[in-house]
């Protein structure tokens, strides 16, 4: 099947690369394609290519002054951030939500200190004078839910202003407000190309360094930063597209089809919804039919969902889930196949 009939339904797994990004990252690897640390002008000219893109996403940010140190994606931002911050040594535990993404929960799994994994609508209540370190998402991959990290930062930082407050906000950035003491981003999330991410520090909080060696970043993250990919990462962070159209047509077809949908308080990009027939089974026709949807988190890997009753989806609903997610080239037009093909099948297994 041509790569031009595709529906690409699957953004929030990796959104399809912006034009300009693509653009950006073919005029480095074609110009600016030296060293960024090399003294000579080739290097020069890739380090003002960082400082410009670096720019560009703080520009979409709109946070207080802070560092941005580039990682190889939001797994290792949250790794970094979750496993070497500088925390208050009178602290002796560390919280995260049950809706939060593998690289999250997992590397929480692995720490010396004690955990607690609270429901995301309790998180602000239940943290405490002994809490040294906060993750939270955003964005919940699975169903869009927006958690207000903005508020949930602020109130936490005013009673416990020692708390130190991570954000992953690979789902969010773009869609909704961001704050926090360190927040992870994804270059693929947005459009940019896969295999870079950055971590926001904000001024005043300490991490160590995950990564050594030459010393880049501020002695944070060593190794030769990839230019090009940061270059279409920048780019990226300068584009927005409307997915509320999106949403509002889908959400009432599926409505007009009698259909549960699961997403509530969302971002418009993601729309997790019951089709009534088995989750696989309805994705392998689909993709036959050339629409790429997903049933989850592409990291669970078609593992049952575990955020899903969280939000208290019932177990038969959980196992015929549907996740759509928009990108920037979607359209309205391509919601209507579609809903066609989604009600092939669904007649087809009923």
């Amino acid at each position: 099947m041509s790569k031009q009939n595709i529906i690409y339904f699957d953004n929030a797994a990796s959104a399809k690369p912006h034009p300009a990004a693509i653009d950006a990252f073919n005029a480095v690897v074609t110009n600016d394609y030296a060293n960024p640390s090399a003294l000579h002008k080739g290097g020069i000219e890739a380090e003002k290519v960082i400082k410009a893109s670096k720019e560009q996403i703080l520009s979409r940010l709109k946070l207080p002054k802070g560092n941005l140190i580039f990682t190889s994606g939001a797994t290792e931002s949250n790794n970094l951030a979750i496993l070497n911050s500088v925390v208050s040594r009178r602290k002796n535990i560390f919280m995260t939500t049950e809706i939060e993404h593998p690289s999250v929960s997992a590397t929480f799994g692995t720490l010396p200190y004690e955990v607690a994994f609270v429901l995301p609508f309790d998180l602000t209540e239940e943290v405490n004078n002994d809490v040294a370190f906060v993750s939270m998402t955003a964005v919940c991959g699975e169903t869009g839910f927006i958690t207000d990290a903005p508020k949930c930062c602020r109130e936490i930082k005013e009673q416990y202003p020692d708390c130190i407050v991570h954000v992953d906000g690979s789902q969010g950035f773009g869609k909704v407000p961001l704050a926090g003491d360190l927040i992870s981003l994804s270059a693929h999330k947005i459009g940019g190309i896969a295999g870079v991410g950055a971590l926001y520090i904000k001024d005043g909080v300490h991490v160590k360094p995950m990564i050594h060696g030459g010393g880049q970043q501020n002695k944070l993250r060593s190794g030769t930063e990839p230019v090009a990919l940061i270059a279409a990462f920048g780019e990226a962070a300068t584009h927005t597209f409307d997915a509320q159209p999106l949403q509002n047509k889908l959400v009432a077809e599926l409505a007009r089809l009698g259909l549960t949908v699961h997403s509530r308080n969302n971002v418009p990009h993601i729309v997790n919804f019951s089709c009534g027939v088995k989750s696989e089974v309805m994705l392998h026709f689909l993709a036959e039919h050339g629409i790429y949807v997903s049933s989850g988190s592409a990291c669970a890997r078609g593992k049952r969902s575990a955020i899903l009753p969280i939000y208290g989806v019932s177990d038969k609903d959980v196992d015929t889930a549907i996740r759509v997610s928009f990108g920037w080239q979607n359209t309205l037009r391509e919601i209507d196949t579609f809903i066609e093909v989604l009600e092939m099948g669904i007649k087809r297994w009923k």
